[in-house]
């Protein structure tokens, strides 16, 4: 992303979710491969992180926005997040939702979900594909 010339503070930011994405993909997973790629764009850098073969994945907090249609051209079926959660402080007092309500192993795509302007996934029987835009 500096060959590039982005800004460190994207360059930064893109480390953290990188970070967060690849470990949930290395956590839930029961594949052994999983790819991790950088998209630049006008204004924006997408990170997709895509791991083949899936476990029982426990309920994470994540994006709540269906893809409409409920579907991509492509044949995968995803959602996209709404952007930068709203969090009420620790007992969770207003509309949004408080870390304590959350188990521990959510909370890296709270992070993702705080960090990146956009942020989505799309499964297939194959696999997932978990993408964030900063």
């Amino acid at each position: 992303m500096r060959s590039w010339g982005e800004p460190d503070e994207r360059v930064e930011t893109a480390a953290l979710v990188v970070t967060e994405l690849v470990a949930n993909a290395v956590e839930h997973t029961a594949g052994r491969r999983i790819r991790c790629r950088l998209l630049r764009t006008s204004g924006r850098v997408r990170i997709c992180v895509w791991n083949r073969g899936r476990r029982h994945v426990p309920e994470l907090p994540g994006p709540r926005d269906p893809e409409p249609h409920g579907g991509t051209a492509d044949g995968l079926h995803g959602s996209e997040g709404p952007g930068p959660v709203a969090f009420d402080g620790p007992h969770g007092t207003g509309d949004g939702f408080s870390l304590a309500s959350v188990a521990e192993d959510g909370r890296g795509l709270m992070l993702v979900d705080a960090l990146a302007t956009r942020w989505g996934t799309r499964t297939s029987v194959s696999g997932r594909l978990v993408w964030a835009d900063v």
